[in-house]
């Protein structure tokens, strides 16, 4: 078992910075791919960015060049470093563990809100 517990957000004016922590905790991550989600209000939950066991990253289109997902295996943490915000990434952010091997995010955190202001 994984728990996962995100932190990190809060309210930022657009153009501005935060940086996502999620603490993990029960297993080890490099054991897992980890991923980034988020969902709006009214929309569906949407990957934002993951990383491998191995290192790959991959991001959405819509953030690529502005967020950057990052891992310390030795801290357990898994970080989601957010530039240039807009109004439209406000949402409740998750982070989620997917196990080598496995086919679906079977671990998810509680959510962590950012909300963007224009």
């Amino acid at each position: 078992q994984v728990q996962l517990v995100e932190s990190g957000g809060g309210l930022v004016q657009a153009g501005g910075s935060l940086r996502l922590s999620c603490a993990a905790s029960g297993r080890t991550l490099t054991s897992y791919h980890m991923g980034w989600f988020r969902q709006a209000p009214g929309k569906d939950r949407e990957s934002v960015a993951t990383h491998s066991t191995g290192g790959w990253t991959s991001y959405a289109d819509s953030v690529k060049g502005r967020f950057t997902i990052s891992r310390d295996n030795a801290k357990n943490i898994i970080y989601l470093q957010m530039n240039s915000l807009k109004a439209e990434d406000t949402a409740v952010y998750y982070c989620a563990a997917r196990a080598v091997g496995e086919s679906s995010w079977g671990y998810w955190g509680q959510g962590t809100q950012v909300t963007v202001s224009s």
